[in-house]
């Protein structure tokens, strides 16, 4: 799925800078931990996600990069779970500037399966989870690029 954020090569610009300091995660319900990690292959984070009255924290690591940050018409980056977050896989953050129509979007794919007992129990609520982050972080960078909080 594909959101538009923004318009234009300085909308790129800003959104390559708000996706490299994670406010795709700047959500009222889940977070990275520690706040201001960098985004280098190996970095390991937590997210910190608040649902059904409780919190979990999943860890991850910054795999690699799509594209290039100064060239090019994409950027992202991917991160994988650890043993310790409710999936098993990969998720791919990127933006993209479409030359033609100027648009800029951002766009998360992801390939997972549940790995907790819980994750699989709860499988279309894990679903759920996942389809209302991927709606609130393009929402998050949205504002990210409009400088509201």
């Amino acid at each position: 799925m594909a959101v538009v954020i923004g318009s234009g090569e300085a909308g790129f610009e800003r959104a390559k800078a708000a996706l490299m300091a994670w406010k795709h995660f700047d959500l009222d319900w889940a977070r990275v931990c520690p706040e201001g990690a960098p985004i280098e292959i190996g970095t390991t984070v937590a997210v910190l996600v608040r649902h059904f009255g409780f919190w979990s924290l999943n860890g991850c690591r910054v795999l690699y990069f799509l594209g290039d940050r100064s060239h090019g018409s994409t950027f992202g980056f991917a991160y994988g779970t650890l043993a310790n977050h409710a999936e098993r896989g990969e998720e791919i953050f990127e933006v993209s500037l479409n030359r033609a129509s100027q648009a800029v979007t951002y766009r998360i794919r992801a390939v997972s399966r549940p790995r907790a007992m819980l994750a699989r129990l709860g499988y279309p609520a894990t679903r759920m989870l996942q389809e209302r982050f991927r709606r609130d972080s393009g929402e998050a960078l949205r504002r990210a690029m409009q400088g509201v909080r």
